[in-house]
């Protein structure tokens, strides 16, 4: 999945999220609710921004939530670093597909 979107293939990486899924807006704030919300945000965040998520461990919490260790680098458009930084995502799941996901 982050293959895929570093690869900038929205709709693969949409497959795996319920179509109500509850996502991070992390331009500004807040939430965006249901698949087709994730696909205008990312693609209005890829218009403003080059982010390169790297998953370098993981974290099994339960059967239906995981945390992604990230190596989350950021660049404007020209090239200038905005941002280089380990978060955690951390995704819950409902019936196989991510329902909800959080950055810590």
């Amino acid at each position: 999945m982050y293959r895929d979107f570093n690869a900038r293939n929205i709709d693969r990486v949409l497959s795996h999220l319920c179509e109500d899924v509850d996502w991070p807006n992390s331009l500004e704030g807040g939430r965006v609710l249901g698949r087709e919300a994730v696909r205008v945000y990312w693609t209005r965040q890829f218009g403003m921004l080059d982010p390169k998520v790297e998953p370098v461990g993981f974290d099994g919490e339960s059967e239906d939530q995981i945390t992604v260790h990230i190596h989350q680098v950021v660049h404007d458009l020209m090239g200038g670093l905005v941002v280089d930084q380990m978060v955690d995502h951390v995704y819950r799941f409902r019936q196989g597909l991510i329902e909800r996901m959080d950055i810590r």
